[in-house]
């Protein structure tokens, strides 16, 4: 890249009031649109499958009930549904449950003893879910399989049952796979601005991947005491916190008013990045740092250079900028792939 279209920005009061309001705005805006269900969505339905257990019960009747005793649990002495989706009951013979409610089972059921019996009490149960799961891989404690029962099971409730995130997961980015695509979910915004909106119901073969927090990080270069990357899984990161984490600057060699912060934009852009600039010569404006909020990916520089050469510094930057930009790119293609 021989030329350089950056944005410089002063960081000032007005500029982190306006992004804090910006975040708020979204935040406060995710938790009206998720205040209350909405009417439009069906109750949920668990619709029965291969493999599973029916325990049916007719009142009054004990000869059609096979009683689940001390040895035999309901799911052992229940009615297991066959690999036609069909279970065979007295005086009714086969019925199709697959695919059906249980209250759809039930109603058959009572309807079709009514020709034997007066006014069938009927009772259905699934004793067993065995015929749908969804899986939940990658940064959680305890990965695996979680089946999906009578009550609803949605992403926070699984990674929940699979054990929460490990501390290396990525809060930002978890891939729903369901039907051969991707959906990419962000539990941070779930969790940190009450966005229920991504919380999405599970299906039977759903693959939930959290992977490691990757390139969710920022970097801190330039004229500090130890240059690191951080990772930015759960938490907000201020660049006051970002520059503390790395040691606090060089006072030996870094110009305290040449601290910036590189925020690539997003693709396309005619703008490859903008850069938020503090002048920290008067040690107040640590302040505003500690208000400005970093997001995965920034670049935090501290140069040794007078402001008049920033393009200079920012030339020899480029390429460490641009091997972290495509290091990013590559691990998203890689992904969709």
């Amino acid at each position: 890249m021989s030329e350089v279209n950056v944005e410089v920005l002063p960081i000032t009061l007005d500029l982190v009031q306006e992004m804090n309001a910006t975040t708020r705005e979204a935040a406060a805006l995710a938790l009206v649109n998720n205040a209350r269900p909405d009417e439009s969505v069906p109750k949920y339905d668990y619709y029965i499958g291969r493999g599973d257990v029916l325990n049916i019960i007719v009142y009054d009747h004990p000869e059609l009930t096979i009683p689940a005793g001390s040895e035999r649990s309901a799911a052992e002495s229940g009615n297991v549904v066959h690999s036609d989706g069909t279970i065979f009951y007295p005086y009714v013979g086969q019925v199709k449950v697959a695919g059906r409610t249980v209250h759809d089972v039930r109603n058959e059921i009572q309807r079709r003893l009514a020709d034997f019996i007066a006014e069938p009490q009927v009772d259905v149960k699934v004793a067993a879910y065995n015929s749908q799961k969804a899986y939940v891989t990658g940064q959680v404690n305890t990965p695996g399989q979680f089946p999906i029962t009578n009550v609803p099971l949605r992403v926070l409730d699984a990674i929940s049952q699979a054990g929460g995130l490990t501390d290396m997961a990525n809060w930002r980015d978890v891939i729903l796979s369901r039907d051969n695509a991707d959906t990419s979910l962000s539990v941070y915004e779930m969790l940190v601005y009450g966005d229920l909106s991504q919380n999405l119901l599970l299906e039977d073969g759903d693959v939930l991947h959290v992977p490691e927090v990757g390139n969710q990080q920022i970097f801190v270069m330039g004229q500090v005491i130890e240059p690191a990357s951080f990772a930015m899984g759960n938490t907000r990161l201020s660049l006051t916190a970002a520059i503390a984490q790395a040691g606090g600057i060089d006072e030996s060699s870094a110009n305290a008013s040449g601290i910036f912060v590189i925020r690539r934009n997003p693709i396309p852009s005619d703008i490859y990045a903008t850069v938020y600039q503090l002048d920290a010569s008067n040690a107040a404006a640590f302040v505003l740092g500690s208000q400005f909020m970093l997001e995965p990916t920034d670049v935090v520089y501290v140069t040794s250079a007078p402001l008049a050469r920033w393009n200079r510094v920012l030339r020899l930057l480029l390429p460490s900028l641009t091997t972290i930009y495509e290091a990013t790119e590559v691990n998203e293609n890689i992904r969709d792939l």
